[in-house]
């Protein structure tokens, strides 16, 4: 199978789409994921243009990937200065990552109307800069931004562009629909043209949806020769959005014959997409194809009846090859095969035919069916189901707690206490402790009960706190879904609580949390 590279730009051009934004633990997460995923390229943010984009290479140097390269990204050598005198080119040197992202200008509109430059010194550009970048040892990627209007309005001075790219020493040219305008017979014809001018250079494609055809002119470019494709998970990009890698590699792999990642990576597919919506606290698209909720959701009689008999009659695709399941909604079928492959990942086997493990299903469908969400909780995923199937003991009962929110004449925040009463084995223990806020008095009110009787409670850090209105239209009476963050410093876990209480909610996220450290401690 012919090799497609995929190149993921969720952490930076991802987040210049509205309602993204992503910490630095949140991209680091990120990051992890798509390497277990099998992405062979994370571009990581631009770190000359943000103290966060900086943080996160600083912190990536230590992040010890399998399989992807972190990438940093920024723009090629500003007009008037040298290498030495550019922070954006020195930044790109201290990210110190094996390769770099360089996006320049290739349509002559921005060069003398956007940088008030000559086309001669665009090109000079170019090559000033990705030499210098490849005297200091980096790879180099080159954007060619706008490249498919500039080969439409001044297509000498497009190739020409990159030309001087390849020459310069780029090891993969990436041909950019950037205002996403394109539609895809012109990106397949302009791509087929450009990689026959240079048969030996690596091309890659990067797309805008703005024409919502941004996935079917990946493939097309594809099918006309690039073998690197940039992308963000969900879709996430400015304005529309970037093309989708949760519909382009699925499409490539399963329709297409190319090879983008093992067969068993591919069935995490689904995972990857809800964990990401999860660290930007967005809903998840349930339309989505291959990885919405809907996506192999069938309803209408007709269709239930024929999949039933055959699947193939109503689903393009079997849905566990992406890590999806098939759902009969008026028959409540859904949930078993999902929830059957996760436990076989803990090393749980659950006969889907034994009473038991019937029962099991069922009470993690209701669970389900109030709104808690294990993708990016599987923490709390893996406590329920051992709970449900008598495989493990609680480390400690909670008795009750109490939260106090008092304002104070003249002071500008309220006050927050509170208490909590827990027992462990035979003893009990009663604690209060302040918080900036009711959720982080109970938090702090919780962890120094448990540090009385496990010690290992203070490795405990929560790095990330989200909250998710489950039912909007009951206003603040809704319920919430909250997901928690933690770490020991070796591990990283989320565990989820949901209630119309915000502070319950919070507690059972809390909870799960710490149960869960103490299970991996012990062993059980």
């Amino acid at each position: 199978m012919d090799k497609v590279f995929l190149y993921d730009t969720t952490l930076r051009d991802g987040t210049q789409g509205e309602d993204v934004n992503f910490s630095v633990d949140d991209k680091i997460a990120i990051a992890k994921k798509l390497d277990e995923f099998g992405i062979d390229f994370i571009e990581g943010g631009w770190p000359a243009s943000n103290p966060k984009d900086k943080e996160f290479f600083e912190k990536a140097k230590n992040l010890h990937l399998k399989h992807a390269k972190v990438v940093a990204f920024g723009s090629t050598l500003r007009a008037g200065f040298t290498p030495e005198e550019d922070y954006n080119i020195q930044s790109l040197v201290e990210a110190e990552t094996e390769f770099v992202t360089v996006f320049g200008k290739t349509w002559d509109v921005h060069v003398t109307e956007a940088l008030g430059i000559s086309l001669e010194e665009n090109l000079d550009l170019i090559r000033t800069t990705i030499s210098y970048l490849k005297e200091k040892g980096k790879k180099v990627i080159f954007d060619a931004e706008h490249f498919f209007d500039g080969f439409k309005r001044n297509k000498p001075y497009a190739l020409s562009c990159i030309k001087e790219a390849v020459r310069s020493g780029a090891h993969t040219v990436v041909l950019c629909d950037t205002n996403g305008g394109c539609l895809p017979f012109e990106v397949e014809e302009i791509v087929k043209e450009v990689t026959s001018n240079l048969p030996d250079t690596l091309f890659g494609i990067h797309v805008h949806n703005d024409s919502d055809t941004a996935v079917a002119n990946t493939l097309s470019a594809v099918r006309a020769g690039a073998r690197h494709v940039q992308g963000t998970i969900n879709g996430y990009g400015e304005r529309c959005g970037n093309a989708n890698l949760c519909s382009i590699i699925p499409n490539l792999q399963i329709k297409m014959g190319f090879y983008c990642v093992p067969e068993e990576k591919l069935k995490k597919l689904c995972e990857v997409s809800r964990f990401v919506d999860e660290m930007a606290n967005l809903p998840h698209n349930k339309k989505a194809p291959y990885v919405g909720e809907s996506a192999f959701a069938h309803k209408g009689g007709v269709h239930v009846s024929a999949v039933l008999k055959n699947p193939k009659t109503y689903e393009h695709i079997d849905p566990e090859l992406v890590g999806n399941q098939r759902r009969v909604l008026i028959s409540d079928l859904s949930g078993g095969s999902n929830i059957i492959y996760k436990a076989k990942e803990m090393g749980i086997e659950i006969d889907p035919y034994d009473e038991v493990a019937k029962k099991v299903l069922m009470e993690i469908k209701e669970l389900e069916n109030k709104g808690y969400q294990f993708d990016g909780a599987e923490a709390s995923f893996e406590i329920l189901l051992k709970k449900a199937l008598n495989m493990y003991r609680p480390f400690f009962r909670l008795l009750g707690y109490r939260v106090i929110v008092e304002k104070r004449a003249g002071d500008e925040e309220p006050f927050s206490e509170a208490t909590v009463l827990i027992k462990v084995g035979d003893r009990t223990e009663h604690t209060a402790s302040m918080g900036n806020g009711p959720v982080n008095a109970i938090d702090n009110a919780l962890r120094k009960a448990l540090e009385r009787f496990y010690p290992e409670i203070s490795q405990v850090k929560l790095i990330d706190y989200k909250v998710r209105i489950l039912l909007s239209d009951k206003g603040t009476g809704a319920k919430v879904r909250v997901l928690v963050v933690s770490t020991d410093g070796k591990n990283t876990w989320g565990t989820v609580g949901v209630s119309e209480n915000i502070i319950q909610a919070s507690y059972r996220a809390l909870a799960d949390s710490y149960e869960y450290k103490l299970l991996k401690e012990k062993g059980i």
